[in-house]
């Protein structure tokens, strides 16, 4: 075994799923035995998480011929120009970096910085002896990019924070018996909140009045196409859209206590950990089929092929409505979601790091 297998991670901050997923992963590395740090540029780390980050500068100097170092793949970044000269052996984890045509003209500098992140996934091709990705869409965007020979780790999601504190403002403000759809994630343009929109106008005015739409999410960046939602709610003369912004884990916790369904319109997910959190709550989760959902839902939910609001929403009243159909779906997430949770991540892990580790030993 290595006497050190270290991360680096583009940023790093609480509730973040690369975030959660690196510190996961250092915790089974440090129950092997190994020295495990996670290094970050220190802009790019939370104030309340610095006490547990080291900073990228230090990290060549700390490594060893003999160690790893983790590369979390996920932005374009000052440590991916760095991770082909440290002196040390190699492995990317990729995340997926979102194609910049989403934020061409919302938010040309998101765009350029992605287009930035997408050529540097290119140039580190060849550059570590292993490669991982958090999905099998993920790994063949890498084979897009001119990488073989890919493994897949699933993300290692923390459920855990789905126990914690629940936030009694928030339950009490959304637990008015009004049928809550609940969407998380970013308010980016390739999650598709504007098709999020379209379906909810089509379950508020069509199937069910009495209705409201959570969307849960950090605008931050992207305040033109927050703008430009706001405007289409408008527009569709809806009633009750609640964007949030950034909330905390126990605000969070009673956004999914008090919906009634999750509703997922992206267009591109690397994984999509929010349909696991849903699932955890017993929330039935209707999504679209598109990137990586499929796989990360791995059978359950109900998945759609055509984006049809008209379709979608009629569904989603019958899941509301019928109590049969409704405990189905969530019979059905459970035994996805313990075949998820019932995953060995030592070795799991083990087995995804072997070449390198035995290549070692």
């Amino acid at each position: 075994m290595p006497h050190a297998i270290h991360q680096i991670v583009a940023g790093y901050q609480r509730g973040d799923a690369i975030s959660n997923n690196a510190m996961l992963i250092r915790s089974i590395l440090r129950g092997w035995g190994c020295a495990s740090e996670i290094f970050c540029e220190r802009n790019r780390t939370s104030p309340e998480q610095r006490h547990d980050a080291r900073d990228l500068d230090s990290l060549a100097a700390s490594c060893r011929p003999d160690d790893i170092a983790i590369l979390h793949l996920s932005i374009g970044c000052r440590a991916n120009l760095l991770f082909p000269s440290l002196p040390c052996r190699k492995v990317i984890l990729y995340h997926n970096v979102t194609p910049p045509e989403y934020f061409t003209k919302l938010n040309p500098s998101i765009a350029a910085h992605l287009a930035e992140g997408r050529r540097q996934v290119a140039a580190l091709a060849g550059s570590a002896e292993l490669n991982l990705a958090d999905s099998g869409f993920n790994a063949r965007e890498l084979v897009t990019a001119g990488y073989h020979d890919i493994g897949v780790l699933p993300l290692m999601v923390d459920l855990r924070r789905a126990h914690q504190d629940v936030s009694p403002s928030f339950l009490d403000r959304f637990s008015d018996g009004v049928v809550n759809v609940l969407f998380v994630g970013r308010v980016v343009p390739n999650k598709r909140h504007d098709e999020l929109l379209r379906v909810f106008h089509a379950f508020q005015h069509t199937v069910e009045p009495r209705s409201r739409l959570l969307v849960v999410g950090s605008y931050h960046g992207t305040e033109v196409y927050h703008t430009l939602l706001l405007g289409a709610v408008h527009t569709l003369e809806l009633q009750r859209v609640v964007f949030t912004g950034t909330v905390s884990q126990a605000e969070l916790n009673a956004c999914y206590r008090s919906a009634s369904l999750f509703l997922c319109m992206s267009e591109h997910e690397g994984f999509c950990a929010p349909l696991l959190e849903a699932m955890h709550h017993d929330l039935p989760v209707l999504a679209v089929a598109s990137a990586a959902v499929p796989e990360t839902m791995n059978g359950a939910g109900i998945l759609f092929e055509e984006r049809n609001p008209a379709l979608i929403a009629e569904t989603m009243g019958q899941v509301v409505r019928d109590e049969t159909l409704r405990n189905a779906v969530v019979q059905r997430q459970r035994r996805r979601l313990e075949a998820y949770l019932s995953r060995d991540l030592d070795s799991e892990l083990k087995a995804a790091l072997a070449p390198v580790l035995k290549h070692r030993e």
